[in-house]
């Protein structure tokens, strides 16, 4: 059965579509483990982030489950139920962060002309409460979310607080909880910290051009610990079995599945 060519916007939604209509095709058969992000990401001609998106969405939806360190597995369902199924809607979670990583770079760059003692004083009250053990995820997110406000706030524009507060406030979406659940432990939270001291120090010696390469470099460090591997414990011999089997579903018409550019407007 051929996969077909998907474009932008909303990308990973076409590719669970894509995936969602095999599976009810019984192209994948219950119980059976679909491929590994990176082949379905080389078949589909799109990013791996955009593939474990479009994981993401199909667990939230109750059509797979993602085992860490084995795979991700099609659950049974009845009858119809897939297309009675109403996915939610949002932007996924690595599309969020890419914005904020613009975003919230080019504030950090401006912030560093602005800021006070009284401003590093606030996040410097954010940092030690972070750094503190035992802290639930609902508490640290908290703090997370404070600390980056803050220093939005020291351009003294509302639209740009409601911006950052906005954009982070994703997190609680359905897709982005799931994938939190997932890759979000101490481990991440302690790197978060270190990365959130980094900011503090290049805003605190006014340096708008350090300042903004380390909320950079904090967001992109977001989305590459979310970018970790599912696992999908598939030895050589099994993948390629696996990678063969793939072939064999999409061969008959193939045309190409790369992602066609963003449509002229």
């Amino acid at each position: 059965m051929p996969l077909e060519v998907v474009e932008s916007p909303r990308l990973y939604r076409q590719i669970a579509d894509q995936l969602r209509g095999l599976i009810e095709r019984r192209e994948f058969g219950v119980g059976s483990r679909l491929p590994p992000e990176r082949e379905l990401a080389e078949k589909l001609g799109v990013s791996r982030p955009s593939v474990r998106e479009a994981l993401i969405a199909l667990e939230v939806e109750g059509i797979v489950r993602i085992k860490m360190g084995s795979g991700i597995y099609v659950l049974d369902q009845p009858a119809g139920a897939h297309r009675k199924a109403t996915p939610p809607e949002g932007e996924g979670p690595f599309e969020l962060l890419k914005a904020r990583e613009l975003i919230e770079s080019g504030i950090c760059r401006e912030a560093a002309k602005v800021i006070t003692p009284g401003d590093i004083a606030a996040l410097d009250a954010i940092l030690l409460q972070m750094g503190t053990g035992g802290l639930s995820s609902d508490e640290l997110i908290r703090l997370d979310r404070a600390f980056h406000v803050t220093i939005a706030g020291t351009l003294g524009n509302g639209v740009l607080v409601r911006c950052v507060g906005e954009l982070f406030d994703q997190r609680i979406n359905p897709y982005f909880a799931r994938l939190a659940r997932y890759f979000e432990d101490d481990q991440s939270w302690r790197e978060t910290w270190g990365e959130h001291g980094v900011v503090r120090d290049a805003l605190a010696a006014r340096d708008g051009a350090a300042a903004g390469r380390a909320m950079r470099r904090h967001i992109q460090n977001s989305q590459m610990r979310f970018s970790r591997s599912f696992g999908d414990g598939q030895g050589a011999e099994n993948h390629a079995s696996e990678k063969q089997s793939l072939e064999n579903r999409i061969s008959s018409g193939r045309a190409s599945v790369s992602a066609r550019p963003p449509r002229q407007k």
